[in-house]
Protein backbone atom coordinates (compact mmCIF):
# COMPACT_ATOMS: atom_id res chain seq x y z
CA UNK A 1 0.00 0.00 0.00
CA UNK A 2 1.53 3.17 -0.87
CA UNK A 3 -0.69 6.26 1.08
CA UNK A 4 -1.67 8.97 -1.17
CA UNK A 5 -4.20 10.85 1.13
CA UNK A 6 -3.83 11.16 4.73
CA UNK A 7 -7.09 12.64 6.39
CA UNK A 8 -7.40 13.75 9.61
CA UNK A 9 -10.55 14.01 12.10
CA UNK A 10 -9.83 17.44 14.11
CA UNK A 11 -11.32 17.97 17.91
CA UNK A 12 -9.38 14.59 19.43
CA UNK A 13 -7.17 13.93 17.43
CA UNK A 14 -5.38 17.36 16.19
CA UNK A 15 -6.49 18.69 19.80
CA UNK A 16 -6.68 17.07 22.93
CA UNK A 17 -10.73 17.86 22.61
CA UNK A 18 -10.65 20.80 24.66
CA UNK A 19 -12.76 23.72 22.89
CA UNK A 20 -12.32 26.53 25.48
CA UNK A 21 -14.88 29.71 24.75
CA UNK A 22 -14.58 32.75 26.15
CA UNK A 23 -16.34 36.40 26.08
CA UNK A 24 -14.77 39.08 24.52
CA UNK A 25 -16.06 42.55 25.67
CA UNK A 26 -19.13 44.13 23.66
CA UNK A 27 -18.70 45.95 20.82
CA UNK A 28 -20.13 49.46 21.01
CA UNK A 29 -23.59 49.06 20.17
CA UNK A 30 -23.71 45.12 20.33
CA UNK A 31 -26.10 43.82 22.92
CA UNK A 32 -24.21 41.13 24.13
CA UNK A 33 -20.48 39.81 24.11
CA UNK A 34 -18.75 38.25 21.54
CA UNK A 35 -17.87 34.40 21.98
CA UNK A 36 -14.62 33.17 21.29
CA UNK A 37 -13.06 29.97 20.88
CA UNK A 38 -9.77 28.99 21.77
CA UNK A 39 -8.01 25.41 20.11
CA UNK A 40 -4.64 24.37 20.82
CA UNK A 41 -2.48 22.69 18.08
CA UNK A 42 0.90 21.23 18.76
CA UNK A 43 3.57 22.48 16.79
CA UNK A 44 5.07 19.11 16.32
CA UNK A 45 2.21 17.81 14.76
CA UNK A 46 1.89 21.18 12.07
CA UNK A 47 5.87 19.74 10.81
CA UNK A 48 5.13 16.08 10.49
CA UNK A 49 2.27 17.29 8.42
CA UNK A 50 4.72 19.70 6.70
CA UNK A 51 7.18 16.87 6.01
CA UNK A 52 4.18 14.30 4.94
CA UNK A 53 2.68 16.69 2.38
CA UNK A 54 6.76 17.34 1.05
CA UNK A 55 6.50 13.14 0.59
CA UNK A 56 3.47 13.77 -2.39
CA UNK A 57 0.20 12.54 -0.08
CA UNK A 58 -2.51 15.02 -0.03
CA UNK A 59 -3.47 15.89 3.29
CA UNK A 60 -7.23 16.72 4.67
CA UNK A 61 -8.92 18.27 7.66
CA UNK A 62 -12.35 16.14 8.35
CA UNK A 63 -14.44 17.95 11.16
CA UNK A 64 -18.00 17.40 12.10
CA UNK A 65 -17.47 21.18 13.76
CA UNK A 66 -15.51 24.10 12.24
CA UNK A 67 -14.37 27.15 13.93
CA UNK A 68 -12.16 30.08 12.16
CA UNK A 69 -9.03 28.97 14.97
CA UNK A 70 -8.92 25.44 12.84
CA UNK A 71 -9.52 28.11 9.35
CA UNK A 72 -6.52 29.46 10.56
CA UNK A 73 -4.05 26.57 11.27
CA UNK A 74 -5.26 24.79 8.37
CA UNK A 75 -3.97 28.36 6.36
CA UNK A 76 -0.74 27.94 8.14
CA UNK A 77 -0.01 24.63 6.69
CA UNK A 78 -1.82 24.54 3.54
CA UNK A 79 -4.23 22.04 4.13
CA UNK A 80 -7.81 21.34 3.04
CA UNK A 81 -10.25 20.91 5.93
CA UNK A 82 -13.96 20.02 5.33
CA UNK A 83 -16.19 21.75 8.10
CA UNK A 84 -19.59 20.64 9.05
CA UNK A 85 -19.20 17.21 7.91
CA UNK A 86 -22.10 14.61 9.64
CA UNK A 87 -21.35 11.92 7.49
CA UNK A 88 -17.11 11.23 7.02
CA UNK A 89 -17.34 8.38 4.82
CA UNK A 90 -19.14 9.95 2.36
CA UNK A 91 -16.82 12.88 2.19
CA UNK A 92 -13.66 10.67 2.38
CA UNK A 93 -14.94 9.04 -0.82
CA UNK A 94 -15.47 11.86 -2.66
CA UNK A 95 -12.69 12.83 -2.10
CA UNK A 96 -11.15 10.13 -3.22
CA UNK A 97 -13.00 10.64 -6.15
CA UNK A 98 -12.12 14.04 -6.78
CA UNK A 99 -8.58 13.09 -6.86
CA UNK A 100 -8.84 9.68 -8.78
CA UNK A 101 -7.59 7.54 -5.34
CA UNK A 102 -8.94 4.75 -4.09
CA UNK A 103 -9.52 3.39 -0.25
CA UNK A 104 -6.24 1.46 -0.63
CA UNK A 105 -4.08 4.67 -1.27
CA UNK A 106 -6.20 5.77 1.77
CA UNK A 107 -5.26 6.67 5.72
CA UNK A 108 -6.97 8.43 8.05
CA UNK A 109 -7.03 8.99 12.03
CA UNK A 110 -9.68 10.02 13.82
CA UNK A 111 -10.82 9.39 18.07
CA UNK A 112 -14.47 9.12 18.09
CA UNK A 113 -17.29 7.28 17.18
CA UNK A 114 -17.68 9.50 13.82
CA UNK A 115 -14.83 8.74 12.69
CA UNK A 116 -15.29 4.97 12.21
CA UNK A 117 -16.67 6.42 8.54
CA UNK A 118 -13.57 7.51 7.88
CA UNK A 119 -12.29 3.69 8.91
CA UNK A 120 -14.58 2.37 6.42
CA UNK A 121 -13.37 4.20 3.98
CA UNK A 122 -9.79 3.63 4.06
CA UNK A 123 -7.15 1.08 3.79
CA UNK A 124 -4.79 2.13 7.05
CA UNK A 125 -6.62 3.83 9.83
CA UNK A 126 -4.71 5.21 12.87
CA UNK A 127 -5.84 6.55 16.14
CA UNK A 128 -4.75 8.47 19.12
CA UNK A 129 -3.80 6.48 22.52
CA UNK A 130 -6.68 8.75 23.58
CA UNK A 131 -9.50 7.81 21.76
CA UNK A 132 -12.68 5.70 22.38
CA UNK A 133 -12.75 2.25 23.32
CA UNK A 134 -14.71 1.47 19.82
CA UNK A 135 -11.80 3.45 17.95
CA UNK A 136 -8.95 2.27 19.18
CA UNK A 137 -9.89 -1.67 18.74
CA UNK A 138 -11.28 -0.71 15.24
CA UNK A 139 -7.61 1.18 14.73
CA UNK A 140 -4.48 -0.71 12.86
CA UNK A 141 -1.97 1.37 13.99
CA UNK A 142 -2.80 3.34 17.97
CA UNK A 143 -0.14 6.14 18.57
CA UNK A 144 1.45 6.23 22.37
CA UNK A 145 1.37 9.78 22.35
CA UNK A 146 -2.17 11.72 23.39
CA UNK A 147 -4.15 13.71 20.68
CA UNK A 148 -2.72 17.13 20.48
CA UNK A 149 0.38 15.58 22.38
CA UNK A 150 2.31 14.47 19.22
CA UNK A 151 0.24 11.65 17.98
CA UNK A 152 -0.37 13.12 14.48
CA UNK A 153 3.45 13.71 14.71
CA UNK A 154 4.21 10.10 15.28
CA UNK A 155 1.93 8.85 12.57
CA UNK A 156 3.47 11.30 10.19
CA UNK A 157 6.79 9.98 10.69
CA UNK A 158 5.79 6.79 9.89
CA UNK A 159 4.48 8.03 6.95
CA UNK A 160 7.05 9.76 5.91
CA UNK A 161 9.35 7.35 6.05
CA UNK A 162 7.46 4.80 4.13
CA UNK A 163 8.24 7.23 1.48
CA UNK A 164 11.70 7.58 2.17
CA UNK A 165 11.59 11.02 3.90
CA UNK A 166 13.06 11.20 7.26
CA UNK A 167 10.50 12.79 10.24
CA UNK A 168 12.52 13.46 12.72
Amino acid sequence: MRVQLFVLDVDGTLTDGRIVYFDFPPVQGAAQPQVGELLAFDVRDGLGLQAVKKSGVRVVFITGRGSAALERRARELDVRVLSKISDKRAALQGLQAEYGLTSAETAAMGDDLPDLGLAEASALFLAPATAVQAVLQRADYVTTHAAGRGAVREVCDLLAAARGVPGR
